[in-house]
């Protein structure tokens, strides 16, 4: 199903409101996944934290991401992207507030799997209703930015985090964790407002709610007959249901969108949640300076992203994908060298991975948005968010046991290897979708599809 009005309409100032809206759930996300690896500095040394609390707390988040990711996605599928829009981010609100009063290990696992859960949910509902309204053409970059935010609240958070912790001592602890309610307050505010999916609302076969919602966004009128098409369209086609992800070629893209995923985040997740003890490790930098050094891999990051968010709207998907891993294995192997390498290789090798990782990085929510059609495209990307967090969770949590025991250059080697497998899915199984409508990306291999374009001009026409 595609809306030429949508698909082909020039970027306005709602389509960049909306995806700065849109991009403050992943902001939320690395800020309140990377604030959690300064403050537990504060927080073990008051609470008496042993390395199996802090690994919990660390990887209570990831686990709720995989639940909200699993089970939100399907729900946003049902009742639209419109309500879960704002709803999630009044749960972080709440967490957030409640992380200040806690004083228990269980107390703040439950917390971060509650804020775990609100992220995870954010992921399929702001980024299906992204993809949903933005024109083709700039679909990948204006995806890609969403990603690329994440990077954005990693890094303030290293700067926030080192910031107090310089005024005030390790004890700030409680108020850096405090720090994600105000933010979240803020993007919520952003959020209210947004007009619901008209690509949703079709698929129901609301197509006048649809109408106004153009109307509202874009500010174009749009004959209810091409909506009534569109509708038509919609309803002729197999009913796609949560278990089609599991079955045939969709099959084959849940396991690619996850896969691919885990193997990107594996290594990256646990770099930013445990960066400071990775980088003490190496001999660079000792307490809250390394969390300067932290932050200046999460703008290296940043930087990764930018050329990428240009590339995979001009020479294609594929390429960036395949290219990126086949490049991130690299330095992983380099650092594997361990404590005795030189910190001048130490840092060119995490500012190359930084670079080479923003492939994969900015097509994340990209490929999973694009390869599933609309009754479903929410419930995709959730569990393709979940399957990346099954790695991403147990990363986090292995990750300062491996350092313990493994020692550092192991450590690095199996994230060398766990980037390999994304090379090898990537390369047998990434398809390209740049330049098509959604309808195009998301249908079978073989399946004829309406020329939607011609029969809206045709309908403009009569």
């Amino acid at each position: 199903m595609s809306i030429r009005a949508i698909d082909e309409a020039p970027l306005s100032r709602f389509h960049r409101k909306l995806t700065w809206a849109c991009a403050g759930g992943p902001f939320l996300d690395g800020y309140l996944l990377s604030i959690i690896g300064v403050a537990l500095v504060g927080m073990s040394n008051e609470l008496h934290l042993s390395t199996g609390d802090e690994s919990l707390i660390g990887a209570a988040a990831l686990v709720g991401i995989f639940v909200g990711g699993l089970f939100f996605g399907a729900v946003t599928d049902k009742l639209g992207r419109e309500a879960m829009y704002t709803i999630d981010l009044a749960v972080l609100v709440g967490g957030s507030i409640l992380s200040v009063f806690a004083t228990e290990t269980w107390q703040f696992v439950a917390l971060r799997f509650l804020l775990g859960m609100a992220i995870g949910a954010d992921y399929p509902i702001a980024t299906s209703l992204l993809a949903e309204w933005v024109p083709n053409r700039h679909r990948g970059r204006l995806l890609g930015v969403l990603i690329l935010a994440w990077y954005v609240g990693a890094a303030a958070a290293y700067v926030i985090g080192y910031a107090m912790a310089e005024i005030g001592g390790s004890g700030t602890w409680r108020w850096m964790l405090a720090s994600g309610a105000v933010l979240s307050a803020v993007i919520l505010l952003l959020r209210i407002g947004t007009p619901e999916s008209p690509l949703w609302l079709v698929n129901k076969g609301r197509t006048a709610d649809a109408q106004k919602s153009i109307q509202k966004a874009l500010g174009r009128t749009i004959p209810i007959q091409q909506l009534v098409a569109a509708a038509a369209e919609e309803q002729s086609a197999e009913h796609s249901r949560f278990r089609d992800l599991f079955q045939g070629v969709y099959l084959r893209r849940t396991l690619f969108c996850g896969i691919f995923y885990m193997c990107q985040i594996t290594p990256m997740f646990a770099l930013y949640t445990f960066g400071p003890a990775i980088l003490g490790s190496f001999g660079l930098g000792e307490g809250n300076s390394s969390n300067l050094g932290s932050a200046l891999i999460s703008v290296v990051f940043v930087l990764g992203c930018v050329p990428a968010l240009r590339m995979v709207d001009r020479i294609g998907r594929r390429p960036v994908i395949v290219w990126s891993f086949a490049l991130m294995v690299v330095p992983l192997a380099v650092l594997g060298g361990g404590s005795a390498l030189p910190i001048a290789v130490v840092v060119t090798c995490f500012c190359a991975y930084a670079l080479f990782s923003g492939g994969p990085t900015v097509l994340e929510w990209t490929y999973p948005n694009e390869l599933f059609p609309t009754g479903i495209r929410a419930t995709a990307g959730g569990v393709a968010t979940s399957i990346s967090r099954i790695g991403a969770a147990a990363g986090t949590y292995l990750l300062p046991i491996s350092l313990d025991r493994l020692g550092i250059g192991t450590t690095m080697l199996i994230g060398a290897g766990i980037t390999l497998v994304g090379w090898v899915v990537s390369f047998l199984w990434a398809e390209e979708t740049r330049g098509r409508t959604l309808a195009e990306t998301s249908a079978l291999p073989g399946t004829a599809r309406p020329a939607t374009a011609d029969r809206d001009r045709d309908l403009e026409r009569s």
